[in-house]
């Protein structure tokens, strides 16, 4: 079970970018979701700010990320959290290097040993023996599946998912928790995530999917859960207009949309 905490501050959450790894709309593609002009309809690469009067942690750095820093106007960073090692989570990292300049430090960087596996393949240059300016500057930390981590006054409880056969991580932080990439979660890891109030749960479309949840899947495992609010977050051009499928969705379910923001 999931171990609460007595903090008392305030989490604002900010959805930094809430598509798929393609975005939306996608490149070249001309049906009426990609055509849209509701800005709402506009998906970056999925990604998420959390912040306390004194934290600032970002959950993955996809190929959006420097667009995504500059409209949140972020301008101090004290973690930078991966859920999983695919390009469109982990691809934008190289530009932490702003808060390296900003901050006269290293970002602290949270993955599992196989992420940081592929940020040393990916980031080669970061951990060669070169000191060349402007490198980005990082000290990686390791996430155990089985233990909370702390970054500030954050305490964040990893998740274990099924991304088809690869391992993901969500993340509870109080009574708020966050999972994408999944289409499987056992139930001892469900157990971590009852009693959440605030659930963020990817949703690709409504047709089957090899590695993601469904959007009828997603709201059943709202359903078991029974947070008090529900906001999906990883869509695709095929679930359709925003509007369109907010108007479908049960009572207490929302599609989140990029900049959403709200706080616990």
């Amino acid at each position: 079970m999931y171990l609460r905490h007595s903090e008392n501050y305030t989490l604002k959450i900010t959805f930094l970018g809430t598509g798929t790894s393609q975005g939306v709309p996608i490149i070249g593609c001309q049906c009426y979701v990609c055509q849209s002009i509701d800005h709402k309809d506009k998906r970056l690469r999925t990604s998420l700010l959390i912040e306390t009067e004194t934290t600032t942690v970002v959950i993955d750095s996809g190929p959006d990320f420097r667009q995504q820093l500059l409209r949140a106007n972020l301008c101090k960073l004290d973690g930078l959290v991966f859920t999983h090692s695919h390009k469109d989570h982990l691809a934008g990292m190289d530009d932490i290097r702003a808060f390296n300049y900003l901050q006269k430090k290293p970002v602290e960087v949270y993955a599992t040993e196989f992420t940081q596996q592929v940020i040393k393949k990916e980031f080669e240059y970061i951990f060669s023996n070169s000191s060349y300016p402007g490198v980005p500057q990082i000290n990686l930390n390791t996430i155990d599946k089985e233990k909370e981590f702390i970054i500030g006054d954050i305490h964040i409880q990893p998740i274990e998912v099924m991304h088809y056969k690869m391992p993901v991580l969500g993340f509870r932080i109080n009574n708020f928790t966050y999972i994408t990439d999944a289409n499987h979660i056992e139930d001892a890891e469900m157990n971590k995530i009852m009693g959440t109030k605030y659930l963020v749960l990817n949703a690709l479309r409504k047709e089957a999917h090899i590695s993601h949840f469904t959007l009828d899947e997603a709201i059943q495992i709202s359903a078991k859960l029974a947070p008090d609010l529900t906001y999906l977050t990883h869509i695709s051009h095929q679930l359709g207009l925003h509007q369109d499928v907010q108007n479908e969705l049960p009572f207490g379910i929302q599609l989140a949309y990029d900049t959403l923001s709200f706080e616990i």
